[in-house]
């Protein structure tokens, strides 16, 4: 159930849809992700570059990609003994097998043959790298294709670089069938993992949130499958902090739990949203609350559509929402401002390798995108935080929730 077999094909295939959209005749060269130093000599679990991914189906770190007309090879980089001894080897002919690829060189090589190529030419076509900080998110970003970019200007200071993220995020903003495939089977272990929570706090199982994560992990782990980013699992005024990651409070009968969680499955992310009485009997706030929510859900769904783009919807349902809020009594007039003080986040972002991928807000949709659709009301005088997330697949004529297995009760 955990596992949807991705051929070289599927990878082949991409690479040849990328050829045909970028139409330059510069050389692209792309680059794994790479390891991230924890503590000492201990790394944080890897983490592929999606994009990388996507091209190759190889999860292994600091390989580099080069697609140059008609050719393509990949760079492995060389391993000491010691870090083979606690690594392993990386085996060529499986990554051959994965990815397609006929040539391989080692990292001498490969690059003797890639410099050759770049000291000739004016432009190399590559993915730009995020700052070295995202100071928005307070964070570091994997330094793999800075050190990229730096090791092919070595060759040729002058080289000018065409940046084809838009050309990758068009190909993988609409997905294919092994892809939908692969979403629809995490988001079907997730249904069964949220199921059985829900199952466990009816019957009174559960005194703290961590407990919940632990056994929603070994829902996943049982078929084959990972968490797609770090599960949020956050009751009473926990869940005003959106993506509060500690699920170590303890429960109260007389409040809510909001889970935001997803299943990985072959890379492809399951992104769920639901919000549940504890104790099963919700207060008259929380109930008007969360049935406000669902009202912007329904709307927000009854809107996606082909031809629509992100960006318009976005404002429309804000201003749904504001609707709902002034009935509620929460705001007096629909201006954004007010609105954005209890519904501080986008209803939608899209879906697929990472459970926030790559997407262009301001196009129309088309069939077979994947977004979600996730309002939320968050009052934190009233220690109340609740949003209701399904994973939702563009038809030609609407939309469908693949994520409908989910119940919407609030308990």
């Amino acid at each position: 159930m955990g596992n949807i077999s991705f051929t070289s094909e599927f990878f082949a295939g991409n690479r040849q849809r990328l050829r045909e959209l970028f139409t330059g005749t510069a050389p692209v060269v792309l680059t794994a992700a790479g390891l991230l130093q924890r503590s000492a000599d201990m790394a944080y679990p890897f983490c592929q570059d999606a994009s990388f991914w996507y091209f190759t189906g190889i999860d292994e770190p600091d390989i580099t990609l080069v697609l140059d007309k008609d050719k393509e090879y990949l760079i492995v980089p060389s391993r000491d003994a010691v870090r083979t001894a606690f690594d392993g080897s990386v085996d060529e002919a499986e990554l051959k097998r994965i990815s397609g690829i006929d040539v391989v060189f080692d990292d001498h090589e490969g690059w003797k043959r890639l410099s050759a190529r770049l000291s000739k030419a004016k432009h190399v076509a590559t993915l730009s790298p995020a700052s070295s900080y995202i100071a928005h998110f307070g964070m570091y970003s994997n330094p793999a294709r800075r050190r990229l970019i730096h090791h092919m200007k070595a060759y040729n200071e002058a080289l000018e670089l065409l940046d084809i993220s838009q050309h990758v995020t068009k190909l993988r903003m609409v997905k294919q069938p092994l892809e939908l495939a692969a979403m629809q089977a995490a988001i079907d272990i997730t249904a069964k993992g949220l199921r059985q929570l829900f199952s466990g706090l009816k019957r009174g199982s559960y005194e703290y949130e961590y407990e919940m994560e632990a056994d929603l992990t070994r829902s996943f782990r049982r078929h084959n499958a990972g968490h797609a980013f770090l599960p949020v699992i956050a009751s009473g005024v926990r869940a005003c902090t959106l993506h509060n990651e500690r699920n170590d409070g303890k429960l109260s009968a007389d409040e809510l739990v909001l889970l935001d969680v997803g299943a990985e499955v072959s890379h492809y992310a399951a992104d769920i949203s639901r919000t549940v009485s504890v104790g099963g009997s919700p207060s008259r706030q929380q109930e008007a609350v969360y049935e406000a929510v669902l009202e912007v859900h329904a709307y927000a769904r009854s809107l996606l559509k082909p031809s629509v783009t992100v960006k318009d919807y976005e404002k429309q349902v804000e201003a749904f929402m504001g609707e709902q809020l002034r009935e509620l009594g929460y705001i007096k007039s629909i201006e954004p401002s007010a609105v954005r003080v209890f519904y501080p986040h986008a209803t939608s972002h899209y879906l697929g390798l990472t459970a926030h991928d790559a997407g262009l807000y301001d196009v129309p949709l088309e069939p077979n995108m994947v977004l979600t659709v996730e309002p939320g009301i968050y009052i934190r005088d009233s220690g109340l935080g609740i949003r209701i997330e399904d994973d939702v697949l563009i038809t030609e004529t609407g939309n469908e929730a693949m994520s409908s297995a989910v119940p919407t009760t609030l308990h």
